[in-house]
């Protein structure tokens, strides 16, 4: 009987190894992971673990006894250093290595540093792992001030998570918006209002030049006073693994349709892996995001275990902030023009809109802010790659199920 080797034990490789003996794999597998916690969900990080309202064993993908139960050897704080893919082995940091006939790398990602003086300080905080939430939960009080370099999806989540805590936050953003890579203008200028007016300061268009014991130093000269800094300035695949093996690596691991790289008893799955969205045609992207790291991990399950591959989906994320529920379908690639349905109203009791991408008259992309009927069917008509009127898809009189034009 074969036996996989996962080198990773986070939302990807913890779920492959699941599906593993769903599928029917009764070979060994061995589960091997950097860090001491079982596998466990990191979305929560920023928001429920900050506030106190969740646990490890609420984050825990299954209890720890799983594993045991199912067969899979569950190998915590290992450090695999270098992989000998001709001989089909692994190396390890204390010295063992561990041999495979099918090897999973769930190696995920790392926080992207910044080149700047005091970046390495030991006392900046990131936001990537449950140890990297613990001190930041540890710096949130009432009448401590928190500044965040980056005003991407962490770092509005761990702002809006501050706030509830009683701490001040301000959001330090180099682009002219927030989410200025990975949302549209609307969403940006609907977060932003938000954000000010719960009493988050928001900085764009802010070069950050320096780190300092008072706070974070701009290249205009300002200091920008701080109790505690988070940098979420984006994340690098933790590809390095990858490239003793010989891979083939560009912005990660590349990978195929069912998660195999180019080697084929190597796959790679999860945040590290460049992958290709065939629901969505011919775009390759590497994808950090939960849903994601499922997709991927019944594509190597499926491979490895002869089953037939699952249907391609249609990429998904999501964030939670204050109130707010923003959930996005799809990816805004060669879109041509936006459709907003809704009102992008901060002040309305229970703010609800959708900002729709249209690459002619097919829907390539979707954003909805509490708004799970536009979400769900601007999802199912990307996947149909159906055309819709425009001028239906404004009106949010006409039902979703009504702006598909006849095929």
């Amino acid at each position: 009987m074969s036996k996989i080797l996962i080198i990773g034990a986070g939302h990807a490789g913890g779920t492959a190894a699941a599906l593993l003996r769903q599928y029917g794999h009764e070979g060994p597998v061995i589960l091997a992971g950097e860090e001491a916690a079982p596998p466990y969900q990191r979305p929560p990080l920023s928001k429920a673990w900050l506030k106190g309202e969740a646990d490890l064993e609420d984050l825990l993908l299954r209890p720890e006894s799983f594993y045991a139960e199912h067969q899979i050897e569950l190998r915590l704080g290992a450090i695999a250093t270098a992989i000998n893919a001709a001989e089909k082995t692994v190396d390890f940091a204390d010295g063992t290595v561990e041999t495979y006939d099918a090897l999973i790398l769930a190696t995920g990602s790392t926080a992207r540093k910044l080149p700047l003086p005091g970046a390495d300080r030991p006392d900046l905080l990131e936001l990537r792992t449950l140890a990297d939430a613990e001190k930041l939960k540890a710096a949130l009080a009432p009448g401590r001030r928190l500044a965040i370099v980056g005003g991407g999806y962490v770092g509005l989540e761990a702002a809006a998570s501050a706030r509830a805590l009683g701490a001040e936050a301000v959001v330090i953003e180099r682009m002219d918006r927030v989410l200025a890579r990975v949302a549209s203008k609307t969403l940006s200028t609907f977060f932003t209002a938000y954000h000010r007016a719960r009493g988050v300061e928001i900085l764009t268009g802010a070069e950050v030049s320096g780190f300092e014991d008072a706070g974070v130093r701009l290249g205009d000269g300002r200091l920008i006073e701080a109790d505690a800094i988070l940098v979420g300035v984006g994340a690098l695949a933790c590809d390095a693994l990858a490239g003793t093996a010989g891979l083939t690596c560009a912005n990660g691991v590349v990978v195929d349709e069912t998660a195999r790289t180019s080697d084929p008893a190597i796959w790679a799955i999860g945040d590290v892996a460049f992958r290709p969205l065939p629901a969505l045609g011919d775009l390759h992207h590497r994808l950090e995001s939960v849903p994601n790291a499922l997709e991927q991990a019944k594509q190597a399950a499926a491979a490895i275990t002869g089953r037939n591959p699952p249907t391609p989906e249609i990429p998904w994320f999501w964030s939670d902030q204050y109130d707010l529920k923003l959930q996005i379908a799809g990816l805004p690639d060669g879109a041509d023009r936006q459709v907003v349905r809704g009102l992008p109203d901060i002040d309305a009791e229970q703010p609800g809109f959708a900002v729709f991408h249209l690459k002619g008259d097919r829907i390539v992309c979707v954003e909805a802010i509490n708004a799970p009927a536009e979400f769900m069917g601007g999802r199912q008509l990307i996947a149909r790659g159906a055309p819709v009127d425009a001028v239906l898809l404004a009106d949010t009189a006409v039902s979703m199920k009504a702006v598909a034009l006849p095929a």
